[in-house]
């Protein structure tokens, strides 16, 4: 076992609603801890202006026109996330050796090698003093990657560390809903290092389009437990066109963003009837990768374990399970994995991980060319 190291990993996902802070200890392979969790909500007001910064980037010519708003905009999330270190390090008290720190995405094409995530590495090692890995996925997206999903390495690590303790056989996988969905197929450690490999991809929407649908129709951000879609009714001829019309990832080798996809096919329909179709689309393309997954591994292992906010709309998981009768889901928190915050503590693993120069991206994972390290390390104190 080599050196341990104790990391804060910082992540804000598509879904815009905040902040998620883990320490971890890890030796960047196999040994792996969680300290503490938190999480720290966005204001209204902040959100609203990465949505319209979002918005407004479609393309690389409008991130150049809008350089000097989304330069203040970076400003102001670095300085949220400055507190949110701040107040964690006051209850942790812990002695942390590095922070990895993911940013808020705003735009990601990786056709064009770019990824452009909102976040100040350089400021936030200057206020927190320590030393800061950011800017995860551009090395991957200039050596053939898509720059995502980033963290099936650290799924792997949950993954064999859930079979330690309650002896689930492999291959383990696992499904992540964030805002946007993906897979991990994973391995036992002895596995990976002789012939098999993880594999991994993104699989269609998460949370995006249901959480856009809820906050355009109705006063609140989300669909909580999935109770208005479930009181709808889907418009099955919506239902067919759309996912006709999808036609984004039908080889799972792209990896893809919130703007790969649209509400505009459910316009006309009642917030409960939109909320029902949308999350039946939604949990048909993840089915559909599930399925591609088991033909792909030749897996008759159907337990999955799925973490991420989705993983709590119960209606989604059933339209899931309806669309993949041989499916077992179960959330990870069900083995002592906190399924809020497994992104945050894969990018302190991460983190750990680009110091020592070890790759945290793989042919399998995201479709570089080669293993790749990753982010950019400042010490800027």
């Amino acid at each position: 076992m080599g050196k341990i190291y104790t990391a804060i990993g910082l992540m804000s996902g598509t879904s815009l609603d905040g902040v998620d802070v883990s320490i971890i200890k890890s030796d960047g392979h196999r040994e792996f801890s969680s300290i503490l969790d938190r999480y720290f909500e966005y204001d209204k007001e902040l959100i609203q202006k990465i949505l319209n910064i979002r918005e407004k980037i479609t393309n690389l010519e409008r991130l150049s026109k809008y350089l000097n708003e989304v330069k203040d905009l970076e400003r102001e999330i670095t300085l949220f996330h400055v507190k949110a270190v701040k107040k964690t390090l006051e209850i942790s008290r812990s002695s942390v050796d590095l922070i990895g720190f993911h940013g808020q995405t705003v735009f990601h094409e990786p056709e064009k090698k770019i990824s452009k995530q909102l976040g100040d590495g350089n400021l936030l090692s200057q206020l927190i003093k320590k030393k800061v890995i950011y800017n995860f996925r551009q090395k991957d997206l200039e050596n053939g990657g898509q720059g995502a999903p980033l963290t099936p390495i650290f799924h792997n690590v949950l993954a064999n560390k859930i079979n330690k303790k309650f002896d689930i056989k492999f291959p383990l996988n696992i499904l992540n809903i964030g805002g946007i969905s993906n897979i991990t197929c994973s391995v036992k450690w002895r596995d990976l290092e002789v012939k098999d490999k993880i594999y991994a991809y993104d699989i269609g929407p998460g949370n995006c389009l249901i959480d856009e649908w809820i906050r355009k129709n109705s006063k609140k951000k989300y669909d909580k437990d999935g109770l208005i879609a479930s009181s709808g009714k889907v418009d099955k001829l919506v239902l067919n066109q759309a996912l006709e019309n999808f036609t984004e990832n039908s080889n799972y080798k792209k990896s893809l963003d919130v703007k790969d996809f649209d509400i505009f096919f459910a316009k006309g329909l009642s917030l409960e009837n939109g909320a029902a179709t949308i999350t039946n689309f939604t949990a048909t393309l993840i089915a559909n990768g599930m399925r591609y997954s088991h033909k792909k591994k030749h897996s008759n292992t159907y337990k999955w374990l799925v973490c991420g906010g989705g993983r709590k709309n119960k209606y989604l998981l059933e339209c899931i399970k309806n669309n993949f009768e041989k499916i077992i889901i179960e959330p990870i928190d069900l083995y002592e994995i906190d399924g809020d915050f497994v992104e945050s503590q894969a990018f302190a693993y991460l983190a750990i991980r680009s110091f020592l120069k070890l790759p945290i991206s793989f042919p399998d994972t995201t479709g570089c060319k080669e293993p790749t390290t990753g982010g950019v390390i400042v010490k800027n104190f």
